[in-house]
Formats: structure tokens, C-alpha cells, sequence
């Protein structure tokens, strides 16, 4: 039996600090924060984005400077996203421990221009997820969408009473629990530890 643990990133792996990022866009590019949403940060711009809109990083970033009329670097739009994340070494070691049972992947809301560079923004996840470093946009679909999770299923082949994932939006849960997954609502980097422990011993599923 073959298991698989799914992890949301942005206030589960790391404490994400929006706030922080949208300063330093408004200091880029000289729109308020409210004229950054009425242009890109809202359903047809960033969420489509994280839905799987635009095909690659590249198309992502023409898209998003178009939308705000104005020129913004690759480096600069990835280094304000990196900045703004801090790791949370005692969920990365929960992620470490899942390891030891299965397959670990990542699943986060977010666009091409991210997901392509996961490494560059999460390197604290190189050396445990390895190419399981995942976007959104990669499936086509965006949490808490079920077809986002049953194509995660889909793509490692293992059935839904056989994954775990955890997410800090109940709405995310309760989208991978539609599809039979076992869901985990993260509160704490211990309570998603006893739940991947609960999980595993479930499925009579010893550490590696």
C-alpha cells in the first residue's frame, strides 16, 4: 500500500507575510494596495492565475505587468515573495516524519511565475520534497476546487483513502475531504504531527 501526504505551504510550512509583500509591490511599482487588487489580486487575475490561466511563468508575468501597467522583474517579483516567507522548522519536521511513511508532495495556491520556482522561494523544501514541489497552476485547478485533489490523485495513482493532507483553510479541507481524502485542518505543527502518526498507524503503515 502505497501512501501519499499532501501538504499546503503559505501558513502551514511557512508563516506568510502578505502585508509585508504588498509593501514592497507599492514601493515597485507606485499603486496603493488598493489599486494593486483592483487590478491583478482578484478573480480574474491572481486566482485565474492559481487556477492554471496562464501556461508558464513567462506568459504569468507578461500577464500581471500588462494588468498593472508597469514593468516589474522577475527577480524583484520573486525576491519581494520569498522575503515575506519564514519556515516553521517544526512543520518541516512533520513533513520529514510523513516521509518516512510515503510520498510527500506539495499543493499551493498559487500561479506559473511561484510555481516554477518553488525551490528559489521554499528552498528549506529542496532536499524533503525534491520535484514534488507543486503549484496550483500546475493542475489546472485551485483549492478548494475537488478536481484540483482529484488530480493530485490522478497524477501519484493512489487511491483517496490512502492521502493525507493538511491545510490551514477549512475550505480547503473540507474541498479535499469531498473526495474521500483524510483531511487535516492545521492549527499547530504538533497537531498535524499526531494526525500524520494517526494516519499512518491507521493504515498499518510502519516508518521507513
Amino acid at each position: 500500500m502505497s501512501l501519499l501526504f499532501v501538504f499546503d505551504m503559505d501558513q502551514v510550512l511557512y508563516d506568510y507575510n502578505w502585508a509585508q509583500r504588498m509593501s514592497g509591490m507599492t514601493q515597485l511599482t507606485g499603486h496603493s494596495l488598493e489599486r494593486l487588487r483592483e487590478l491583478w489580486w482578484h478573480q480574474d487575475g491572481e486566482m485565474a492565475a492559481e487556477a492554471g490561466a496562464f501556461g508558464s511563468a513567462e506568459e504569468y508575468l507578461d500577464a500581471f505587468c500588462d494588468a498593472i501597467d508597469c514593468e516589474v522583474e522577475r527577480e524583484d517579483w520573486l525576491r519581494l515573495r520569498a522575503d515575506a516567507m519564514t519556515p516553521w522548522p517544526d512543520s518541516i519536521a512533520a513533513v520529514r516524519r510523513a516521509s518516512e511513511f510515503g510520498q510527500v508532495t506539495l499543493l499551493t495556491n498559487n500561479g506559473p511565475l511561484t510555481g516554477e520556482n518553488l525551490p528559489r522561494v521554499a528552498p528549506e523544501l529542496v532536499d524533503l520534497f525534491g520535484d514534488h514541489l507543486f503549484a496550483s497552476s500546475f493542475y489546472g485547478a485551485r483549492k478548494p476546487d475537488p478536481v484540483v485533489f482529484e488530480r493530485v490523485l490522478a497524477r501519484y495513482d493512489v487511491a483517496a483513502a490512502d492521502t493525507f493532507f493538511a491545510d490551514d483553510m477549512p475550505e480547503n479541507v473540507a474541498g479535499a475531504a469531498s473526495v474521500g481524502i483524510a483531511a487535516h485542518h492545521f492549527t499547530s505543527a504538533a497537531g498535524m504531527r499526531a494526525a500524520i502518526e494517526e494516519f499512518a498507524d491507521a493504515r498499518g503503515r510502519s516508518a521507513a
